[in-house]
């Protein structure tokens, strides 16, 4: 009996079609379509009726057939460098979110900063015919990417250099939170403060780099060579550049550092040599991970969002796409930063206990 019932609705589904769709609303066929196909000129009332009749009959609508069609896809792709960093799944779920409440669906690819398997991404692209590409790798190979925008697929890149005139972009305000983290350590009262980078051969990298030494210099402190570490936003990374630090005969008193992975791997180092958080070292991150606030302590760092991002590059991307006017073929956008100040920075050691002694000046007299 169960199978007979199964059957019989495996059949009544095949049958089902954006007809059965139309006559249950009491819409014509085009209206149903247009509904599907997210065209915002459809009547709210007609296309309710549209999205409550798909419910009633739990009608799914045949993504290929409707490609065939209308010669769009309804995919987004999205190329990140890893998945194992967790910033990026976090990115990937609200990309995810905000392309399908515009009626997409995506198509994700890692490069894992490997030219080669970047090939791998940009053909699989190619192949499902996405009808846009946001390309959030901090580090791309422009060579590549040229495949797609040959093919006039709207591309999007985070604070990627321009080589082409209708290339979308996201910049990224590094300059104000690595500002806001290097005035929250003055405060603060640090002066010795060291910064751990990402591989300096990726532009978003210098860009961090460059804020930091610029941040420094604004406030009457010259940039110490020796606590300028090259990290490569990894655990492991900020774990051996900490090392380094700890090895020195003047050690600095804070680390701001170029990501979250790299400020939890300096966290580590510090830990493991016997030392405290902030009484030792201050640390502060960039990103604001989720798990940013879950660390031993609670870690301090620039905040990234992910939502922003994500947000930014799908309406910009959808704007390109649904637009024919030549004047939008360029967008910049704007990606704000901020400092959340957590738990992990602090006063310097003796700082208080120097406060209190006299100087040697008022003890001579």
């Amino acid at each position: 009996m169960a199978e007979r019932t199964r059957k019989k609705r495996t059949k009544k589904a095949a049958q089902m079609d954006i007809r059965t769709v139309a006559a249950r609303a009491k819409v014509s066929i085009a209206t149903v379509s247009r509904t599907i196909n997210h065209i915002p000129t459809v009547d709210p009332a007609l296309a309710k009726r549209v999205r409550e009749a798909i419910k009633e009959l739990d009608y799914f609508p045949n993504t290929q057939a409707r490609a065939l069609v209308s010669g769009k896809s309804h995919i987004l792709g999205l190329i990140v460098s890893e998945i194992t960093n967790p910033f990026f799944p976090e990115l990937i779920q609200r990309f995810e979110e905000c392309a399908v409440d515009h009626g997409y669906e995506i198509l994700i690819t890692s490069t894992n900063y490997d030219p080669k398997r970047m090939v791998s991404c940009v053909r699989r692209m190619l192949e499902r015919k996405v009808d846009g590409v946001a390309v959030m790798t901090f580090g791309i190979e422009e060579p590549l990417l040229d495949q797609l925008a040959d093919q006039k697929i709207p591309l999007l890149y985070v604070d990627s250099r321009p080589w082409r005139s209708s290339m979308l972009t996201l910049n990224v305000d590094y300059r104000h939170g690595i500002w806001q983290g290097v005035q929250h350590l003055a405060v603060l009262g640090h002066r010795k403060i060291a910064f751990i980078s990402g591989p300096l051969n990726l532009h978003t990298a210098q860009l961090r780099y460059h804020a930091f030494t610029d941040s420094l210099k604004q406030i009457g402190i010259k940039p110490n060579p020796g606590w300028l570490i090259e990290g490569d936003h990894t655990l492991e990374g900020g774990l051996r550049g900490m090392e380094l630090l700890l090895q020195s005969s003047d050690r600095p008193t804070a680390i701001l550092c170029s990501n979250d992975m790299t400020a939890i791997g300096v966290m580590h180092a510090i830990l493991g040599a016997g030392l405290s958080i902030p009484d030792d070292f201050s640390v502060v991150g960039f990103d604001d991970i989720h798990i940013a606030q879950f660390t031993f302590p609670p870690l301090t760092t620039v905040r990234m969002s992910c939502q922003d991002l994500a947000h930014g590059a799908v309406a910009a991307l959808c704007s390109q796409m649904e637009s024919s006017s030549a004047s939008a073929d360029r967008h910049d956008r704007a990606i704000p930063t901020e400092l959340i100040v957590r738990r992990t920075t602090g006063i310097p050691k003796n700082t208080m206990q120097d406060l209190s002694q006299p100087s040697t000046r008022a003890s001579e007299n």
